[in-house]
């Protein structure tokens, strides 16, 4: 990646010329694999255009630019002005926001070239991007085309992991949508702490869960684009205002006398003897790179984390999707009848079964006379999670668990999975999910030709120790 932005800031490549190869690329891997919901021909042209422009008239700027030239795909939640974003659903089809998010706005100030809008669940709603919104396409996993990317953040590692040009991909986590993706993808995911990245310009699904994070084929290409993205913002009112990071420099400063605590909760029956066995051979790796490790129990994320993420993630889906309604936004039509009959045709005919089953379930979380039952019971657990995780903290610099506790399964199988076993694929991501907690994906290595992630989950704002540890093993 670095050779790359330095000879495209020689002009050693041509970036314009570059970039027509990218889109061709993209295109012929779309045709096959269904990564993007959109390919951003005209603009990611444009881009380079410009950047081909300064660089001929020796512009002062565009040298110091941190990704100059490198593509970026962006996940179909994530608004880019004048490109269509419909977080994978029909009812915002055709929707092309007026503004730029602002992670958009500053990966081109930092002179990306954006390629296009990555496939993914609609509005966030899954772990396997089989929940797609009518008419569009299931990406299929770039190892075998049989199986599943992950999701929701599907298209973004498929595409990460498929790519022979310099990408990194922007995605956006929940409950564990970048994170499981990257896993089943062989790649690197990094959700960050929440707050660290500005959320401004998301398509939301949960405004307490949701956060923007990058997924690359290296460590340092996840950590360069986390550094281009992570700073305050004024429009976000969850923003932290916290200093800056070279996340980049990845040496084992950080780390030389590092303690892990390894969950025993996240390797019991449940979880795939083969993806065991591969989890725990990187933990030796580390081991054998003077890092220090003892097996703890942390009960409370993956005995009740699911049951908290649900309510909550649920109850605050069914309000942020009120608004479309067919008025504003996306898809609409002649109206007849009284509004409430119009929202009702609307709604149905253009909201997945999915997205209509959380609706419901969120709903009735915050139902007068339910609401103190399950939601506010639900944000109580958070707390006591969050105060498990921080004991925890105060011994270990990282926990590790498995990212998936299988590999990815064939399409097929997935068929078969009621919704509450196709909920169970988040279990050992929602407690970091819930808890705002920074977590990485790091590849392990293969087994029976598939791919297994080792979940590394840090402190708050500790996202440099995990980079550095997910440099380690990759190393």
């Amino acid at each position: 990646m670095l050779e790359f932005i330095k000879k495209i800031k020689s002009s050693e490549i041509d970036i314009v010329e570059h970039t027509h190869k990218v889109i061709d690329e993209c295109k012929k891997i779309n045709r096959e694999y269904n990564y993007f919901n959109f390919i951003s021909e005209e603009l990611a042209l444009e881009q380079a255009n410009n950047i081909k422009k300064q660089l001929k008239n020796n512009d002062k700027n565009i040298k110091n630019k941190k990704l100059l030239g490198v593509a970026v795909s962006v996940k179909d939640s994530i608004c880019v002005k004048d490109v269509e974003s419909t977080a994978g659903s029909r009812i915002l089809k055709g929707y092309k926001p007026l503004f730029d998010a602002t992670v958009i706005k500053k990966i081109k100030e930092e002179g990306a070239i954006i390629i296009g809008k990555t496939s993914q669940d609609e509005f966030g709603f899954g772990s396997f991007s089989v929940n797609i919104g009518i008419g569009f396409k299931v990406p299929k996993n770039p190892i075998d085309n049989e199986r599943t990317c992950g999701g929701s953040s599907g298209g973004a590692a498929g595409i990460t992991k498929k790519a022979s040009f310099p990408h990194i991909a922007l995605g956006e986590s929940t409950g564990g949508s970048i994170a499981e993706p990257a896993s089943f993808c062989d790649v690197f995911g990094l959700c960050p702490t929440y707050g660290l990245v500005s959320r401004y310009g998301l398509i939301d699904f949960g405004n307490s869960l949701d956060k923007i994070g990058p997924l690359g084929k290296t460590c340092y290409e996840t950590a360069l684009l986390q550094e281009a993205i992570s700073g305050y913002d004024e429009k976000d009112s969850t923003s932290l205002n916290v200093p800056s990071q070279d996340y980049t420099n990845l040496g084992n400063k950080n780390i030389k006398n590092a303690k892990i605590g390894v969950i025993k909760e996240a390797f019991s029956e449940g979880v795939a003897k083969e993806v065991k066995k591969k989890i725990w051979e990187g933990i030796k790796k580390l081991e054998s790179n003077g890092i220090k490790y003892e097996e703890i129990s942390l009960e409370l994320p993956i005995k009740y984390g699911l049951a908290a993420y649900y309510m909550i993630g649920t109850s605050e889906a069914s309000t942020n999707l009120a608004k479309f309604c067919g008025m504003r936004y996306g898809i609409s039509e002649k109206l007849e009848g009284n509004f409430n009959e119009y929202f009702t045709k609307i709604r149905s005919g253009n909201f997945s079964e999915e997205a209509k089953r959380r609706i419901i379930l969120g709903t009735f979380a915050r139902m007068s006379g339910y609401r103190d039952a399950y939601y506010i019971k639900a944000m109580k657990l958070r707390a006591l999670m969050t105060q498990e995780y921080k004991k925890a903290f105060k011994k270990y610099d990282a926990l590790i668990s498995p990212t998936v506790a299988i590999l990815p399964p064939k399409f097929r199988d997935i068929e078969k999975l009621t919704p509450l076993q196709n909920y169970m694929m988040d279990v050992m991501l929602v407690g970091p999910n819930v808890c705002g907690l920074p977590h990485l994906n790091v590849p392990v290595g293969y087994e029976n030709k598939l791919p297994v992630g080792m979940l590394l989950i840090g402190d708050h704002l500790q996202e440099k120790k995990l980079l550095e540890l997910g440099s380690l093993l990759e190393k």
